[in-house]
């Protein structure tokens, strides 16, 4: 390449050194430009593109790769960054849809539960705990909480209504309602006291122990579960009625089948918890051995 015309190097040096005849010359100078009238200029992140010669050139190229620099980066002219005011509002929108799924249809139905043991109580142990209107009322209260337990469950899973609150607040529900109407029946002379121990004494022993385990894993609902959980409602609600002859021998075999199904349920809910634990520790070794080895 033949030497730049004076014209054309900026007017700093006034000409261009040549090189050998047929070869490129030497790196332009700084304030010198290339052939095609374009210098080099210096950025942030490397180099960017500038028209111009002289100084002139580097400060337009300066300028150009800043510019240039700052639009791949995202930084708006404000300072702030497009991600940033992206992910900044992406949180606060979460933030929001999670504040208001606590006011959801299986939660108001947890409350609903909640709210229904004072006034089952009340009812139960109105005009003295014996009265077969106050008692058919109860049992409306206690029907239409255990109801609602099937409910609210179903549709957190199948609406993706599953929160945090209703975790904590189902199942404290479910003890309160049952337990509350075995303590009422044993205290009334109804129901045997040891029958409450055992059904209290399972659902209270069963959730420490899951809360000991969890760690290893979670203990699954199994059918008999929900067949024990069932056979409960029907025979304490039974009780709760103020049922004679035939009727009130049912439900003695039917609290009967409970307590039955309550002892066989909790025993095999401590054999899969000793086999999790089992299993989760001996995970654990074999992990920390890979590690070491």
């Amino acid at each position: 390449m033949t030497g730049v015309p004076a014209s054309a190097a900026g007017g700093s040096s006034g000409a261009r050194r040549a090189g050998p005849r047929g070869t490129s010359g030497p790196a332009a100078e700084p304030g010198e430009c290339t052939s095609a009238g374009t210098a080099p200029g210096r950025t942030g992140s490397g180099r960017g593109a500038g028209t111009g010669t002289g100084e002139a050139g580097r400060s337009e190229a300066g300028r150009g790769g800043t510019e240039l620099g700052t639009v791949q980066r995202g930084i708006a002219p404000g300072g702030a960054t497009e991600g940033g005011a992206a992910g900044r509002g992406g949180k606060i929108a979460a933030a929001a849809v999670n504040q208001a799924s606590v006011w959801n249809v299986a939660n108001l139905l947890t409350m609903l539960r909640l709210l229904l043991v004072p006034a089952f109580v009340a009812l139960m142990l109105g005009n003295g705990g014996y009265d077969p209107a106050w008692r058919s009322f109860a049992w409306a209260a206690f029907a239409v909480a255990m109801i609602t337990d099937l409910f609210d469950g179903h549709l957190a899973r199948t609406y993706n209504l599953v929160t945090d609150f209703g975790k904590i607040a189902d199942p404290i529900a479910d003890k309160a309602i049952m337990g509350a109407a075995l303590i009422c029946l044993s205290a009334l002379g109804d129901l045997p006291w040891w029958v409450t121990a055992v059904i209290l004494g399972r659902e209270l022993g069963i959730t420490v122990l899951r809360f000991v385990v969890i760690r290893y894993g979670v203990i699954p609902a199994s059918r008999g579960g929900k067949l024990k959980t069932l056979t409960q409602g029907v025979a304490v609600g039974m009780y709760v009625l103020a049922l004679t002859g035939p009727l009130a021998t049912l439900r003695f075999w039917v609290m009967a089948a409970a307590v039955v199904l309550t002892v066989v349920t909790g025993l095999d809910y401590v054999k899969q918890a000793i086999v999790l634990r089992r299993r989760g520790i001996a995970e654990r070794r074999a992990a920390l051995k890979e590690t070491d080895g």
